[in-house]
């Protein structure tokens, strides 16, 4: 839940983001199972997040965004693995001053998405504005639908 203060000088208001509870709630189970098998906490601390994505489908290609604020482009890898999209990356802490609350992921992320077909993988491009990560991966020309025209009187 997060709070906002109310400028009125009333009770705050508490927001509740059912998304991000259920991350939380995942992400501490996984470390209460780390922690049951023998984990060491340390290791439980620092598995990838998973960031928000779109998946889209145009006629000619998928366009899949993802939200990564704060991340630089230098600390992030695309790959393609057949028909299957693999983003990793980092989004490195800034230290500024002692840190009392942290509500903003950091660390190691990681997104993999299997497209339903058939993709022209030297085609890939991406582009970071904005917090956001676009990336296009065209269809294969096999994959494209064609038009039929139709013969006859």
């Amino acid at each position: 839940m997060t709070q906002v203060a109310n400028r009125n000088g009333g009770r705050n208001i508490v927001v509740f983001d059912p998304s991000q509870e259920f991350e939380d709630i995942y992400d501490r189970m996984g470390q209460l199972m780390g922690f049951a098998v023998g984990e060491p906490a340390a290791a439980a601390l620092v598995r990838p997040w998973t960031p928000l994505a779109d998946v889209a489908e145009t006629d000619d290609s998928y366009v899949i965004e993802l939200e990564l604020p704060g991340v630089d482009k230098d600390h992030v890898d695309i790959q393609m693995n057949d028909n299957e999209l693999i983003v990793t990356g980092e989004l490195v802490q800034k230290e500024r001053g002692r840190l009392r609350r942290r509500t903003r992921r950091v660390g190691r992320f990681e997104y993999r998405v299997v497209l339903p077909g058939d993709v022209n993988a030297e085609q890939v491009s991406a582009n970071l504005s904005e917090g956001v990560l676009a990336i296009t991966v065209p269809k294969a020309a096999a994959a494209k639908p064609r038009h039929v025209e139709i013969q006859g009187g």
